[in-house]
């Protein structure tokens, strides 16, 4: 089950699509959904989070807590809208393709996909771009 959270005023479009797209990039890996809850927030609220829990003094765009058991996916996802909304502007592309590359970004880390060395950020990369070419919004 997917849940969405909202700490500010910003409501995601079609919920129910973009949860049946995380599914099926959840089951083309082979592993199986259990609970994952959004939560959009502000710079504020997940600096707040970054500081509190990871002892990061930065702003940062995710912020992902792992509950997955397994092949059981389970997490809180925290992302912040104003840093995908400068993100998108950054790296010029749409705000709607970045929120949805951060919002499955959360979700490949669960499956085991790191991001620390630059091999590493080129395989998450290419799963990011394989699961976005399969949604349909």
């Amino acid at each position: 089950m997917i849940h969405f959270n909202y700490e500010l005023d910003f409501n995601l479009e079609e919920e129910e699509k973009t949860s049946n797209w995380i599914l099926d990039c959840v089951e083309k890996e082979d592993f199986e959904l259990g609970e994952i809850n959004y939560i959009f927030c502000d710079d504020a609220y997940l600096h707040k989070i970054n500081v509190e829990f990871l002892e990061h003094d930065t702003f940062t765009d995710i912020i992902s807590f792992d509950y997955t058991l397994g092949k059981l996916i389970s997490g809180d996802i925290f992302i912040s809208i104003d840093r995908v909304k400068e993100n998108a502007t950054t790296y010029n592309v749409s705000f709607k393709e970045e929120l949805h590359r951060v919002i499955i970004h959360g979700v490949l880390h669960y499956m085991g996909y790191k991001d620390k060395t630059d091999e590493q950020k080129q395989l998450m990369r290419d799963k990011e771009n394989s699961c976005l070419k399969t949604l349909n919004l």
